[in-house]
């Protein structure tokens, strides 16, 4: 199983330890680019143009489950396409 794949995997369960760079880089695989907003506002964007609007965590690292589920539901979506 690939680095992504487990990433995935992971992130189905909505884990509270789920990293901003494990984030970033399961984002990255599936083609999103990551924009930088105002203060810790990020935007990931992919190729069709399809947008996730996420906070930066500080001064941890840990991403916030709320945003989890946002970005699972995409995922999802573009898994079933």
């Amino acid at each position: 199983m690939s680095k992504q794949q487990k990433l995935r995997s992971r992130l189905g369960t909505i884990p509270k330890d789920f990293t901003w760079d494990e984030l970033v880089t399961l984002l990255k695989s599936y083609g999103f680019v990551v924009l930088n907003g105002s203060g810790s506002r990020r935007k990931f964007v992919n190729a069709e143009k399809r947008l996730i609007n996420i906070h930066c965590p500080h001064p941890g690292s840990i991403v916030k489950q709320y945003s989890l589920k946002d970005v699972k539901s995409v995922l999802d979506e573009l898994d079933n396409l």
